[in-house]
């Protein structure tokens, strides 16, 4: 089994500093991007890799065996955008979805999540998570706390995520996609049932210099 995955690397890192697209920000003597394409090449159950880049920079994205398209004005267009690049052919029945920011995924993570999905009929989709270990409240008027959740039924999203495509594309054209922080979101909107799969606490994201400094440690350690 052979699945399509599109990598979201359309980002502006302004939150990171970087002066242009977060996925082409050197990390360990690469861009970002590429250490994810890395670990889709390795996955076992991938054929093929799309990356959603920002306009006009695709002569940038150069790892090989990528298809690059651009990306659209927030995350969820140019998951959109990339959906349609990926059907213009046909339906592949299953695709993945992965956030650029993300360089320390896994083949063995990414596979898993594949089979997963595709093993269980009653799921329109699997995403990656870590159960939240810090107490976590919720906040109601001026900053008050209003209540302190139970954190044994809370997780923190992660990505890959995998979906049935006809679900995804409903979700996409129905939904609010300049609101939508995952795309899992909008499936769970359009009344998908939504799964999770444990993610390791090393899947981190690349969002401020310092995560970029963490990823860097992580990278040398597992050479």
């Amino acid at each position: 089994m052979g699945v399509p995955a599109l990598i979201v690397a359309a980002g502006s890192g302004q939150r990171l500093g970087a002066g242009g697209p977060k996925a082409l920000v050197e990390l360990a003597g690469r861009p970002l991007y590429a250490w994810s394409v890395d670990a889709f090449r390795e996955a076992t159950h991938i054929d093929r890799i799309f990356v959603a880049v920002p306009p006009g920079r695709s002569g940038q994205f150069t790892e090989p065996g990528i298809t690059t398209v651009e990306g659209g004005e927030t995350r969820s267009h140019s998951v959109a955008k990339g959906l349609a690049a990926i059907t213009a052919e046909g339906d592949p029945g299953l695709v993945v979805v992965h956030d650029a920011a993300r360089p320390l995924v896994s083949p063995a993570l990414i596979d898993a999540a594949v089979i997963g999905l595709d093993s269980d009929p009653g799921l329109h989709a699997l995403i990656a998570a870590t159960p939240v270990t810090d107490t976590v409240k919720r906040l109601g008027e001026e900053g008050v706390v209003a209540e302190t959740l139970d954190r044994s039924q809370l997780v923190a999203v992660k990505t890959p995520q995998v979906f049935r495509v006809e679900i995804l594309r409903r979700a996409l054209e129905s939904g609010d996609l300049a609101a939508a922080t995952d795309d899992a979101a909008l499936v769970e909107a359009a009344g998908g049932s939504v799964g999770v799969i444990e993610s390791p606490s090393g899947n981190i994201k690349v969002t401020v210099p310092g995560d970029l400094e963490l990823a860097a440690y992580f990278l040398e350690r597992s050479r």
